[in-house]
């Protein structure tokens, strides 16, 4: 879930929402009582901000908000230099009014200042620079593995066109399977040369996605991220890559009292409509960070395996080892009742959230833990 603790300082003499675009920032501000919101419109260099918040009276006093948005977290790192306190606002819970059918620059203003004042809004976590600059990284490597899915889907599509099928195997995308593609020769040269473009830019992905992968094995070796990285790894399910993917999304485990309100926040806890004596679950939320919950997804898909020690390299370590016993139990026990795997694989992704929350933050081994991992 977003969170919901406020930068404003206690003594509140002015209260000021942006709503921010590429060019221009349209502010609103309100007295800490009573008043109508007053507008300006302002541009979004650094100069008209600093004589804007000037114009305010300096920025002891000021508790500023925008939108999380396209534009990032550049205006709240420029407003924290100048010594404002800034909060940036979760978009998606923002309260909308029923039959509200007109939409503004100044109206949107005037309503986040309102809802500030209020204490309606909800708040997001801004990350560091460094997580921030993992997370572009680590997206850009999601967004090459699913131009590359794409890109094989296109070779394999026109090759079906032109009646070649594989079958020297099951698995496509082999060692095998390429080799037989590159022995492949269309009649027409001109669908020919298309197959050859695509195979080159399937080429040039993969040659793109193994250089970022030695560049992240390097990242994750790093004496900012090699702590975190090596207690992640230690849950089955979780490579380097996984591992740099969740710190990157989610950065600091601790700013979750609860590991319910990280399953929250990953949108993988149930819809839920009660009324009375009725109460009524559906699917999951979906409302969180989905590259995390993919992740966490793909990672619990693990846990269909039954518990193993490693033949070669380190132990598992006692809370490690718990959650292989326990997380395979419970996908058992679901598949066995008749859940579908898919919503068993839910089930164990929340509590595999439960295992790496406590590991991320330190919390104390149960007993049964510890002598699960001496006599397993």
């Amino acid at each position: 879930m977003p969170d919901v603790s406020s930068n404003a300082p206690a003594d509140v003499r002015l209260w000021v929402s942006f709503d921010v675009h590429k060019l221009s920032i349209v502010a609103a501000t309100l007295p800490p009582i009573g008043g109508q919101p007053d507008v300006h419109q302002i541009e979004t260099t650094r100069a008209a901000i600093r004589r804007f918040i000037d114009r305010l009276g300096g920025p002891e006093g000021l508790a500023v908000s925008y939108e999380a948005g396209p534009g990032g977290f550049d205006l709240l790192r420029m407003l924290s230099e100048m010594g404002v306190a800034c909060d940036v606002i979760a978009p998606s819970l923002i309260p909308v009014r029923v039959g509200d059918r007109i939409k503004t620059d100044r109206r949107d203003a005037k309503k986040l200042v309102r809802l500030y004042r209020s204490g309606e809004l909800s708040f997001v976590a801004p990350p560091t620079p460094q997580t921030e600059g993992l997370r572009d990284l680590m997206r850009a490597r999601d967004d090459l593995r699913c131009a590359r899915t794409a890109a094989c889907h296109r070779v394999s599509k026109q090759l079906l066109r032109h009646g070649r099928i594989y079958r020297d195997g099951k698995s496509q995308w082999t060692k095998m399977h390429r080799a037989w593609i590159a022995r492949q020769r269309l009649d027409d040269d001109l669908a020919h040369a298309a197959l050859c473009q695509m195979l080159t830019h399937l080429d040039g992905l993969d040659r793109q996605l193994d250089a970022l992968d030695r560049d992240l094995e390097q990242i994750a070796r790093h004496q900012r991220w090699a702590r975190v990285v090596e207690i992640l790894t230690r849950f089955r399910g979780i490579s380097t890559r996984t591992a740099l993917g969740l710190i990157a999304e989610i950065g600091d485990f601790a700013r979750f009292s609860h590991p319910r309100e990280l399953c929250a926040w990953l949108g993988i806890v149930p819809s839920e409509y009660s009324s009375g004596s009725q109460r009524h679950r559906g699917h999951i939320t979906k409302t969180g960070n989905q590259h995390a919950r993919r992740l966490l997804i793909e990672a619990a898909w693990s846990y269909r395996h039954r518990p193993r020690r490693p033949d070669r390299g380190p132990e598992p370590d006692a809370r490690a080892w718990q959650a292989e016993i326990r997380l395979h139990r419970r996908y058992r026990h679901l598949t066995d009742h008749g859940k579908r795997s898919t919503v068993a694989i839910v089930a164990v992704a929340r509590e595999l959230v439960g295992f790496l929350w406590a590991a991320m933050t330190e919390q104390p081994l149960a007993r049964e833990a510890i002598a699960a991992s001496r006599n397993p």
